[in-house]
């Protein structure tokens, strides 16, 4: 990692790095990281144990897709381990678990998860943008309020990503299926508006 470890004493930090070892058998690198700054630790804790509380509008299987697709376009390797064992243990398919990266040419998926995968897309790959079809899509499963909270989903695993990315988080071994980040998706995903411009010219 690119920030150094210190060792962490605050009261309002150690708990839940307890709780941590317990249930994963360590310490997650990241918390290591926002540890060192315990305001934004319990800040980022609550915020994604609010969104992937068990009481959630949005099924934990779906929820599980967008943090693991967000993931893989944002080459984040601790990410996509984590949230990838969440994936493996909540969805019962390991076949749409290994095609999530590629999710567009595969009928693994329903029109529902095929909408929300489209709207995280748009949200996460830069150049893209969300249209009204997109939020019309959502519309047929979702209400106005759990639009709102697919959207702070996608929001809060970006920011999870880049914070990890930036300063190399590595990878813990936690998922053993082959959804490794997808650089060759995203780069296609990139790709297409400069192509389409090319074609024009």
């Amino acid at each position: 990692m690119r920030i150094s470890i210190k060792k962490i004493d605050s009261l309002w930090v150690k708990p839940l790095l307890w709780l941590q070892a317990r249930h994963y058998g360590q310490v997650l690198n990241p918390a290591k990281l926002w540890g060192r700054k315990p305001v934004l630790f319990w800040l980022v804790a609550g915020f994604f144990g609010f969104l992937d509380r068990k009481k959630s509008p949005i099924q934990d299987v779906m929820r599980s897709l967008i943090c693991v697709r967000v993931s893989q376009l944002n080459d984040c390797a601790f990410c996509v381990d984590a949230n990838g064992m969440k994936l493996a243990e909540r969805c019962d398919s390991e076949e749409k678990i290994k095609a999530l990266a590629n999710w567009q040419h595969s009928d693994l998926f329903t029109q529902q998860e095929r909408a929300v995968l489209a709207y995280t897309e748009a949200m996460t790959i830069t150049g893209q943008r969300v249209t009204d079809e997109m939020l019309h899509a959502l519309q047929q499963w979702y209400s106005s309020d759990d639009i709102i909270e697919i959207t702070a989903l996608v929001s809060f695993q970006n920011l999870s990503a880049k914070f990890n990315t930036a300063l190399d988080v590595p990878e813990q071994g936690f998922c053993t299926l082959p959804i490794k980040p997808n650089n060759a998706a995203v780069s296609q995903e990139q790709d297409k508006p400069q192509a389409d411009t090319q074609q024009t010219k």
